[in-house]
């Protein structure tokens, strides 16, 4: 059992996806750093010079202007203002990672775009290379060009493809 855990651990996806967490939980407190500390407190100034950090609804009587002085005194608030932070936080790195996929699809896209099939060169230049297949006309399956019968149906080819007269 400790063997096949250590296999499992040491593939390759595993440590993929564990690097991809590390960096996923670093990139996550850059986001939130740039929505708490960079882009909340301008808005907040241009709407109605609120500090959304602080916005907080009180359910009891008693009025709080910041969210510690209401944890404090043990009262019960809604804390809107970090609500609205995380989704912004959320929506930031959805976008950002929305992005980054788009990026590799298109790289991903180009490098198999880039590289066509080699086809095979007969001598002359823009000559088309020779069909190796045909279609078999009673189960349209496809065969080797040269084939009698067809191994699909095993009907005969050549009394098909060739007309009879009469």
């Amino acid at each position: 059992m400790l063997k096949e855990f250590r296999e499992f651990a040491i593939r390759g996806n595993v440590i993929d996806m564990a690097v991809g967490v590390i960096i996923g939980g670093a990139f996550g407190k850059i986001v939130s750093s740039l929505v708490n500390d960079i882009l909340m407190p301008p808005l907040g100034l241009l709407v109605s010079k609120v500090n959304f950090a602080a916005l907080c609804f009180d359910l009891n009587t008693q009025r709080f202007t910041t969210i510690d002085a209401a944890k404090a005194s043990g009262a019960t608030t809604i804390n809107l203002g970090l609500f609205i932070n995380t989704v912004i936080d959320f929506v930031i790195q959805a976008f950002v990672i929305f992005m980054m996929i788009q990026f590799i699809q298109r790289l991903k896209q180009r490098t198999f775009l880039a590289t066509p099939a080699p086809t095979p060169d007969f001598g002359e230049p823009g000559r088309a290379a020779a069909p190796t297949t045909k279609t078999c006309p009673f189960c349209c399956s496809t065969i080797a060009i040269k084939a009698v019968r067809c191994p699909q149906c095993t009907s005969e080819l050549q009394s098909a493809l060739v007309p009879t007269a009469s």
